[in-house]
C-alpha cells in the first residue's frame, strides 16, 4: 500500500502525457514527486510556489479530470512546496496548499508562509553587516505631483498615476507602465506616485529601483547564493517602482526572476509601476510572457510637451527658485529647446549661473549665446514655431491668424516669409512646414519661397524686412 501514491500518480501522468506537448510535460510534470495518498487526497511535491500557481492556472481542468478518474469524485489534490531556506541553513520547510479550486485561489490569494523573520532576509539595498529594519523608498521628494506640470502631452499618464496613488493595487492600472522619450518626466511621475502613496499610507512599503540596480543586485545574489533572500525581499514590497524596464532586454535570468516577483506581487494585490522608453509592442529582447503582463494594466505615454506646457514648466521652476526672467527670454528657451524637458531646465540653470557669475542682466542676446553653446549645433536649427512667433511679433499679427485660411495681404505676406525662413533655417520637409502654416501642401510652400525670393530682389522695403528678421532669427 505504501507505494499507492506513486501508482496513482503514474496513471495520472499517462493521461496527462497524451494531452499536452512533450516540452510542457517535461517542464511542468516531470519535476513533480508524489508524496502520499490518504483519504482520497493525493499530495504531490512541487519545486516552488510559482510552479504551484502555474499548474493551477494552466492545467487545472486536466488535473481535475485525471484525479477524479483515478480517485473518484471525492478525490482531491494537495501540493507540498519545499522551500530551501538558505538564510539559516536549516532543513527545508514545507508549505501545504489546497488545489483544484481556482475560485479560492483567485479571490483570496495564497500568501506563501515564510518561516523566517523578515529581518533575516538579506536586503539587497544594505551593505552586509549593517542592520536596517525599514526599507528606504529611494524616492526623491522634489519629484512630487505638485511639481509635475500637466499638459495634453501627459494628461492620461498623470491622471492614471493619481488614481494609482489614491488606491495602490486597487485599480485596473496594475501594472501602470509609463513610457516616453528621454527627459519627458517618466521618472518624475513614478516618484510622484510613490511619494503620494507614502504620504497617504505611511505603513505601505514603497520601493523605487532602477532596472540596472535590480539586475546588479540579482547578479550579486547569484554569486552569494542568496537568490531566495533576493526574491523574498522584493515579494515583501507593497508598491514596486521599476525605472527603465527596457534595460532587462536580453537578460534572460533577470527577466525570469522579475517574472516570478511580478506574479507574486500582482496576485497579492500589490501595485507595480514601470517606466520605459518605448511601449511594450516595441520592446526587443523581452520574453513574451513578461510583455503580455506589461499589457495587463495600462500603458500611458508621455509625449513632447507643447509650447504652453514648456513655458509653464520653466515658470514653475523659476517660481520655485524665486527668480523672475523677462518673458521674451522664457519664450525663447521654450521655443528653442522643444523636445526634452530635462535639457530645457538644464539650459535655464546654465543661463542663471552665467548671469550671476558674470553679473550680467539676463537678456535675449545672452540667452541666444547660451543656448548656442548648450545645445551646440541643434540650436542653430531654430524651430518653425519660433520663426512664426518672431515673424508675427515683427508684423504685429496674432499667430492664430498666420495659421488661419485668411487671404488678407499682410497675413499672406507674413505666412510666406515664415515658410521661406522655415525652409532656409530648419531641416523640416516642405510638407511639415506647410502643416505648421495652416495645413498647406508642399507646392504652396515652394511657391511662397519663390515669391519671397522674387520680392526681395525687386522691393527695397521688403528686403529690409527680411534682413531685420534674419538678424532676429540668427543666433549670434
Amino acid at each position: 500500500m505504501g507505494n499507492n501514491h506513486e501508482i496513482v500518480w503514474n496513471s495520472c501522468l499517462k493521461v496527462i502525457k497524451d494531452n499536452i506537448s512533450l516540452q510542457a510535460y517535461k517542464t511542468w510534470f516531470e519535476p513533480i514527486v508524489p508524496v502520499k495518498l490518504e483519504d482520497n487526497i493525493l499530495t504531490i511535491q512541487v519545486p516552488s510556489h510559482f510552479f504551484y500557481e502555474w499548474l493551477e492556472e494552466h492545467y487545472i481542468t486536466l488535473l481535475k479530470k485525471v484525479i477524479k478518474k483515478e480517485l473518484g469524485v471525492e478525490g482531491t489534490l494537495e501540493y507540498s512546496i519545499v522551500m530551501e531556506n538558505t538564510a539559516t541553513n536549516s532543513t527545508p520547510y514545507t508549505v501545504k496548499l489546497p488545489a483544484l479550486n481556482r475560485k479560492s485561489v483567485k479571490n483570496a490569494p495564497v500568501t506563501m508562509p515564510i518561516n523566517l523573520n523578515e529581518n533575516q532576509i538579506r536586503n539587497p539595498f544594505i551593505i552586509p553587516g549593517l542592520k536596517k529594519v525599514n526599507v528606504d523608498s529611494n524616492l526623491n521628494p522634489s519629484y512630487s505631483f505638485e511639481n509635475f506640470i500637466e499638459g495634453d502631452c501627459n494628461r492620461l499618464a498623470r491622471a492614471s498615476g493619481y488614481a494609482v496613488a489614491n488606491k495602490p493595487g486597487g485599480t485596473a492600472f496594475n501594472p501602470l507602465l509609463i513610457y516616453g522619450g528621454v527627459g519627458l518626466g517618466k521618472t518624475h511621475l513614478a516618484h510622484a506616485i510613490g511619494i503620494a502613496i507614502k504620504n497617504q499610507t505611511p505603513n505601505k512599503t514603497v520601493l523605487y529601483v532602477g532596472s540596472e540596480k535590480f539586475a546588479h543586485q540579482f547578479i550579486d545574489a547569484l554569486k552569494n547564493h542568496t537568490t531566495n533572500d533576493f526574491i523574498h525581499f522584493y515579494q515583501m514590497i507593497d508598491v514596486l517602482i521599476i525605472d527603465d524596464v527596457q534595460f532587462f532586454s536580453g537578460k534572460e535570468k533577470t527577466q525570469d526572476v522579475f517574472f516570478h516577483i511580478f506574479n507574486h506581487l500582482h496576485q497579492n494585490g500589490k501595485q507595480i509601476i514601470l517606466t520605459s522608453d518605448k511601449p511594450p509592442v516595441e520592446m526587443q529582447g523581452m520574453e513574451q510572457r513578461l510583455l503580455s503582463r506589461f499589457k495587463w494594466g495600462l500603458s500611458a505615454d508621455l509625449s513632447t510637451p507643447d509650447l504652453e506646457t514648456r513655458i509653464a514648466i520653466l515658470e514653475k521652476k523659476m517660481y520655485g527658485n524665486g527668480i523672475d526672467l523677462p518673458r521674451d527670454v522664457v519664450e525663447y528657451l521654450a521655443y528653442s529647446i522643444n523636445t526634452n524637458v530635462r535639457e530645457m531646465e538644464g539650459a535655464l540653470n546654465t543661463l542663471l549661473a552665467q548671469a550671476s557669475l558674470n553679473k550680467k542682466a539676463i537678456t535675449i542676446e545672452l540667452a541666444k549665446q547660451m543656448v548656442d553653446k548648450f545645445v551646440k549645433n541643434t540650436a542653430r536649427e531654430v524651430s518653425i514655431e519660433y520663426i512664426q512667433k518672431v515673424v508675427c511679433d515683427y508684423f504685429d499679427l496674432p499667430i492664430e491668424m498666420l495659421k488661419s485660411k485668411t487671404r488678407k495681404r499682410e497675413v499672406v505676406q507674413a505666412r510666406q516669409i515664415s515658410m521661406f525662413f522655415s525652409k532656409k533655417m530648419t531641416k523640416s520637409s516642405l510638407a511639415n512646414i506647410g502643416a505648421h502654416c495652416g495645413g498647406k501642401d508642399h507646392a504652396t510652400v515652394l511657391h511662397a519661397c519663390r515669391t519671397v525670393m522674387n520680392l526681395s530682389e525687386t522691393d527695397k522695403q521688403f528686403r529690409a524686412y527680411l534682413e531685420d528678421l534674419e538678424k532676429k532669427l540668427t543666433i549670434q
